[in-house]
């Protein structure tokens, strides 16, 4: 049994005018199916509007879908009772993109980190500031990073304590949004090699989410490919992304531009 099932879903948002809904047919998301197995990393590319953040926000059942089914752990997330939905949301994370609007800027890196610890987790006080600093220390932070501020730390420092939240209940899956895209290539590369350490240490599955190429085959062992709503492409090997002739995959390909700019062709129109 597959960790994540997800089969044929489909999802629309309606337009709105000032009086009233329109075209509620406008389809987000297309008869999509996929799966995700323990320990491995699903890639979803995608460009912006491809449906690829919905997709997460289905899977981490904070976007009903129209039709279709999402099975977490053999469980449909959206027919489950009280005490299964519970443990999903313990097995099942999540780290966004904008690493500062996913904290309270009121918190301080021990009170963020503790929330989850405090909500599923009977720890004393000791105990619980024990795990805290292992977990700071093991994003590449530290015990005097425990009352810092949000506003004190840099965009990378303040995602790997999203990271550090995200792996605090050890889950079986982290959906990762976007999470390296607004970082500099410093930090994109440093916190990559983290997510990948951390997948092999704890066993994680990820959903990655991004629409930059180099950084889903960094990390991934599958790719999948977004376009307009529907999953045109799904590769077992990452590879495979490279040697494609769908022309959604060829776009993709061709608009990655070479690491040194005497490499790189302009194309005339």
């Amino acid at each position: 049994m597959s960790l994540l099932q997800v089969n044929e879903v489909t999802h629309s948002y309606g337009s709105r005018t000032f009086f009233n809904w329109k075209d509620r047919s406008k389809k987000v998301l297309n008869n999509i199916s996929l799966s995700i197995e323990e320990g491995t990393c699903l890639g979803m590319l995608g460009t912006s509007g491809a449906g690829k953040s919905t997709l997460g926000k289905v899977i981490l059942g904070l976007e009903r879908p129209q039709f279709g089914q999402v099975l977490f752990q053999g469980y449909d997330i959206y027919a489950a009772d009280k005490h299964v939905r519970q443990k999903i949301r313990r097995d099942l994370q999540v780290v966004f993109q904008d690493s500062y609007s996913s904290v309270n800027p009121r918190m301080t890196a021990e009170r963020i980190i503790a929330e989850p610890l405090e909500n599923y987790e009977k720890l004393t006080e000791a105990e619980q500031k024990r795990t805290i600093i292992e977990l700071l220390e093991r994003v590449g932070l530290s015990e005097k990073d425990l009352k810092k501020y949000p506003h004190q730390f840099s965009g990378g420092q303040l995602q790997r304590i999203n990271i550090a939240r995200a792996i605090s209940l050890k889950p079986k899956l982290i959906v990762l949004d976007e999470s390296v895209s607004s970082l500099d290539m410093v930090n994109q590369t440093l916190i990559l090699a983290l997510l990948k350490e951390l997948k092999e240490e704890y066993g994680l599955s990820y959903l990655f989410i991004t629409h930059d190429i180099k950084a889903a085959y960094t990390i991934s062992d599958s790719i999948g490919v977004l376009e307009k709503g529907e999953l045109v492409e799904l590769y077992e090997a990452k590879n495979q992304f490279f040697t494609s002739k769908h022309p959604v995959a060829q776009g993709m390909r061709d608009s990655i531009l070479a690491e040194h700019p005497r490499f790189r062709t302009v194309r005339h129109t």
